[in-house]
């Protein structure tokens, strides 16, 4: 008997899971070492925050997913785990000298990659103002406000040396600059609507939705059809 398109997604699923788990539980050597040594000098902390981090996303898209989401919120939230147990040993053991620069480090990390994602957060709704034509979803001074935003922390970054601050910026201007120009080139663009046509049952008894994108019936650029 073949098996469906979900219990091969399962199977698949659960390989992962295994996979992952094996990944996570990788740098032990390493983490051993720093517990004999007592010493967790010469070694990095940045790969383990982009993983700490990275977990945090997958459980977070698990739980608005909802559906099919159990095995990403079981290997994540073991990831989770495993990953702040890592940076915790990492600040015990690391030097006192160097234990507030390692402290930073995770920190300014974490930051950063936080301060990426809000800048990086408009240009989702850059395919839908492409799709229908329409800037309402996207308002200018938002643009325009985050990206002179981006450019006085970017300086103040750079002027201190702090990279932290500095480098997500550069990137907060560059989305907004994508952002103001997108909203120029479809600000007078006649809007293309999305219009939803009601179920109709066909002689099967079959319920089919149909969505058909066109020009606004109103503005005299075409009409919905229905099926």
């Amino acid at each position: 008997m073949a098996m469906s398109r979900e219990s091969w997604a399962f199977v698949f699923g659960i390989i992962g899971n295994i996979i992952s788990f094996a990944v996570f539980l990788s740098p032990l050597p390493t983490f051993y070492t720093i517990f004999k040594k007592k010493s967790a000098d010469g070694y990095q902390s940045l790969p383990y925050v982009v993983a700490l981090f990275s977990a945090m996303l997958w459980i977070y898209y698990a739980f608005v997913k909802r559906e099919a989401a159990l095995l990403l919120i079981t290997i994540n939230t073991f990831g989770i785990i495993v990953e702040s147990a890592y940076l915790i040993v990492f600040l015990i053991y690391a030097s006192k000298k160097s234990r507030g620069a390692k402290r930073l480090a995770i920190i300014g990390w974490i930051c950063l990659v936080f301060n990426i994602s809000v800048f990086a957060a408009p240009l989702f709704v850059l395919s839908k103002v492409i799709r229908t034509r329409s800037v309402e979803y996207m308002p200018f001074f938002l643009s325009l406000s985050l990206t002179i935003n981006a450019v006085m922390w970017f300086f103040y970054g750079l002027l201190l040396r702090d990279y932290y601050v500095a480098l997500p910026n550069t990137l907060g201007f560059v989305f907004g600059i994508i952002q103001m120009v997108v909203y120029l080139i479809y600000r007078n663009a006649t809007p293309v609507i999305e219009a939803p046509v009601k179920g109709q049952e066909l002689s099967g008894g079959h319920i089919v939705d149909v969505v058909k994108i066109g020009n606004d019936p109103n503005r005299g650029g075409g009409a919905v059809s229905k099926v």
